[in-house]
């Protein structure tokens, strides 16, 4: 395959070690912000303390790492075999935030009642994706390109609105009264900057790093204006211990449906990521190899993130941004990413690691998270425009916006609404994912 000709080390070759850690430093620049920032919002979100976050995020770099290693090594059936990173996904934050609700008594969040709704949702769910892998052939016939363009922009477009509420200072500038004031939005808009100001350099590594730089900027600011205190950081010296099913386990039907649409979904997006990554790494595209090493890929997609439910933290996804990385460095290699994996399991096990990032001021955060948002919802918006845009297509898209935009818009259109239905339909990913699916079924039209 001629994309094979450009690499320099291909997916079953063993580079020499100084190589090897110079692509896996490169590729851990580009993900572990994305990892972290997922718990980040979600703990912001839910009002959850430093240690809980600190927590959330360690887990999540520990859990990135087991489910990175199980996608490039392969055991039996699950894995693709390739150089696949896996992390935490953004694709669930919304619903996540929804089921963690369910933990608000009398006004104030129940950490332990809100983390078990959560990670029992994402523990049952994930069979969703799991069951996708088996049937991969089908469940495509479904989820086409639309639909899966139309949900990847709802959830750029639902998470915007978590974006700019930490840009205004998040929950605790709520509560201070500062929701909003020159100084969060003069941070963020730095952050905001300084990261479309390295994204757009024309040396590879700034471009890279853009994100991480954007947020040191934000957080030295923030420190000059007394916004970030280091006392707060206890048990440095301790380790993490990873303890399965810690919060325990709740169960909401809801919750349930709206994260299964999101896992089905997911299961898509992870097809065309594998799919890429086959390309670039100069293996099959096509045939049973290739139909093998895709269903192996969705497969582990799926049990990481029953693993990450078991593991206290949330679902798992393949980053699609390490494809372009393959093809920066010219390494795909998949012996790189047990080093990659081996780097995420340890940052994990060190409370510290989880705590200094949970220090970061959500206005900072805010900054940072904003375009990326924005980025998804422009993935969904390039999945639409890869379509041809039929009358059929046009009525699907109308009605799936306006359904999902709706409820995200105007939450108490539900409030008369049965318990059951309100959980389902309370996200604008869910009630537009559905409507898109349905929509694009039974809409007939003769052009």
């Amino acid at each position: 395959m001629e994309v094979s000709k450009e690499l320099i080390y291909g997916l079953n070759d063993r580079p020499p070690l100084r190589e090897t850690l110079f692509a896996a430093l490169q590729h851990l620049l580009a993900i572990f912000v994305a990892i972290i920032t997922p718990p980040l919002i979600i703990s912001s979100a839910l009002k959850f303390d430093l240690e809980t976050t600190g927590f959330l995020v360690s887990m999540s770099l520990f859990v990135s790492g087991l489910a990175t290693f199980i996608q490039c090594k392969r055991l039996g059936p699950l894995g693709a075999g390739l150089l696949c990173i896996q992390g935490t996904s953004f694709s669930f934050i919304s619903p996540i935030i929804g089921a963690g609700m369910l933990g608000m008594v009398g006004g104030k969040m129940n950490v332990e009642m809100g983390l078990s709704y959560i990670f029992g949702a994402c523990l049952v769910a994930a069979f969703v994706e799991m069951i996708v892998s088996r049937l991969l052939p089908y469940t495509r016939k479904i989820i086409t390109p639309l639909v899966s363009g139309i949900v990847v922009s709802l959830i750029g477009m639902c998470l915007i609105k978590a974006g700019i509420n930490s840009c205004g200072g998040g929950q605790s500038a709520i509560d201070a009264g500062t929701f909003g004031s020159m100084q969060n939005l003069g941070l963020a808009f730095l952050v905001l900057v300084s990261i479309i100001f390295f994204n757009r350099s024309s040396n590879r590594f700034l471009r890279m790093a853009s994100i991480v730089l954007g947020l040191l900027i934000g957080s030295i600011a923030a420190y000059a204006l007394n916004m970030i205190d280091f006392s707060r950081i206890s048990g440095a010296g301790t380790l993490n211990i990873p303890t399965p099913f810690k919060y325990g386990l709740r169960f909401d039907i809801g919750s349930i449906i709206g994260l299964g649409l999101i896992y089905l979904v997911t299961a898509v997006e992870a097809f065309g990521d594998i799919t890429a990554n086959s390309l670039i790494s100069g293996e099959p595209v096509e045939g049973s190899v290739f139909l093998k090493r895709a269903q192996g890929g969705i497969l582990a997609d799926g049990f990481n993130s029953f693993l990450a439910a078991i593991f206290n933290s949330f679902p798992n996804s393949i980053f699609a941004q390490n494809n372009g990385m393959i093809q920066l460095t010219g390494v795909a290699s998949r012996y790189v990413g047990y080093f990659i994996a081996a780097a995420l399991v340890l940052l994990g096990l060190f409370p510290v690691v989880g705590q200094l990032f949970s220090l970061i001021p959500d206005a900072v955060l805010g900054g940072a998270t904003l375009l990326m948002f924005g980025t998804v919802a422009a993935a969904g918006i390039r999945i639409i425009a890869s379509t041809k845009i039929t009358r059929k297509a046009v009525l699907v898209m109308a009605i799936s916006f306006a359904m999902g935009l709706s409820v995200e818009l105007v939450p108490g259109i539900l409030d008369k609404m049965p318990d059951l239905i309100k959980s389902i339909f309370a996200s604008g990913i869910t009630t537009g994912g559905l409507t898109a699916i349905l929509a694009n079924a039974f809409i007939r039209i003769k052009e």
